[in-house]
């Protein structure tokens, strides 16, 4: 890809660069394409990338929680995302939000449980790769079992913030125990370890099996379960790579978050495509990437992306991503909508009349002609 005549750094024999004023050589190197973007880069596109590493980590008694919300990266209107760590045994507490809650589970097991508006119950056991679905109000908990459990979160507000989450211990701490005793028929001495604050995430013991820890309820289960199994789906496959989608049309509950998991091989790339029904927040599972994004009014940026990192693009802006490294490149695409939808680029052309595009772009119609009418979402050249 071409870059500017005007480099700001050299070579310093090593592959590293240097220049003339003190910079911070290892995000340089993390970040070539900032560096020394693509001739193609113009205008003032904000940021579009986050690092988890930069963003502050809150230590509790039963493990730790970190977030990227708009609050570090400003365009991210659409999406919070929180990567939350529990040691075994651990609960992160009983809560509920105002927003919807989507989870991935990165690494590790747990137990997940909620009760709906019509007290109907639901207790799943959930492992790495799987999906978990929340709707906005539904009261739950999570606890780890004995390896422990990391996951991402994500809420479908960007302004969201763990900090604001209505946690059942910090409820009791509010209300007078006068007022607890008489809603529960509880006495004063019975009410003495109460909490008198958030318990947030704290120790615990391992989840006995799953059939002793049910709870019958009168109204049922919950009609439309909260677990989606992402890494049991048949991937859709393409030279290059693979990509599975998980929206409501195959995980019914999740109403308000869509996933997209996608896997390219070295020098593969998604190809150029927008969204026009959400903005698209990234994860990045794995290995190192590129992605350009077109704003319109002659503006785009390019950007480097690797493991931990937080991407995102707002609705309807052109973009590609690309494997630039020796490995896998695997990422999430994270909507804030109810299906997947994208805009194939090629698809477009390839579907409209040949001269019309020939013109257009100043090619043959001849190769215009053979592009392939359907879509490609991972290409490999």
């Amino acid at each position: 890809m071409p870059r500017s005549a005007d480099r700001p750094m050299s070579s310093n024999g090593d592959g590293s660069m240097i220049g003339t004023l003190p910079r911070n050589a290892a995000i340089d190197r993390a970040h070539p394409d900032l560096v020394n973007p693509p001739s193609t880069d113009h205008g003032l596109l904000p940021n579009l990338v986050f690092p988890f590493s930069l963003s502050h980590t809150r230590h509790e008694s039963g493990g730790w929680t970190r977030e990227v919300t708009n609050r570090l990266l400003p365009i991210a209107h659409d999406l919070a995302i929180i990567d939350m760590k529990l040691d075994p045994g651990a609960y992160r507490e009983l809560h509920w939000h105002i927003q919807s809650e989507w989870a991935f589970i990165l690494k590790g097991s747990a137990r997940i449980a909620a009760v709906d508006q019509e007290g109907r119950n639901f207790l799943e056991d959930v492992k790495e790769g799987d999906l978990w679905y929340f709707p906005a109000g539904i009261p739950h908990h999570i606890q780890a079992f004995e390896e422990g459990v990391e996951f991402l979160l994500v809420f479908d507000d960007g302004c969201y913030s763990e900090d604001a989450t209505f946690q059942v211990t910090d409820f009791f701490a509010h209300v007078p125990k006068e007022v607890i005793a008489k809603n529960f028929g509880w006495t004063m001495e019975q009410m003495r370890n109460l909490p008198e604050r958030e318990k947030y995430i704290f120790p615990g013991e391992i989840p006995p099996p799953l059939a002793e820890d049910r709870v019958f309820s009168p109204t049922g289960d919950v009609p439309r379960t909260f677990k989606h199994q992402l890494l049991a789906q048949t991937p859709e496959r393409f030279e290059g790579g693979s990509v599975r989608i998980a929206d409501s049309t195959n995980f019914a509950a999740a109403t308000t978050t869509t996933v997209a998991m996608v896997e390219l091989e070295p020098g593969a790339m998604r190809e150029l495509h927008w969204h026009p029904n959400g903005a698209e927040m990234q994860y990045i599972l794995s290995g190192r990437g590129r992605m350009g994004v077109f704003a319109n009014h002659a503006t785009a940026r390019t950007f480097n992306l690797e493991t931990g990192d937080v991407g995102y693009v707002p609705i309807s802006m052109g973009h590609y991503v690309e494997n630039i490294g020796d490995e896998p490149f695997v990422y999430l695409e994270l909507f804030r909508t109810a299906k997947f939808e994208d805009m194939s680029l090629m698809q477009w052309l390839a579907n409209i009349p040949p001269e019309v595009v020939a013109a257009t772009l100043n090619m043959p119609r001849e190769l215009i002609e053979v592009m392939p009418k359907e879509k490609h979402a991972v290409q490999r050249h």
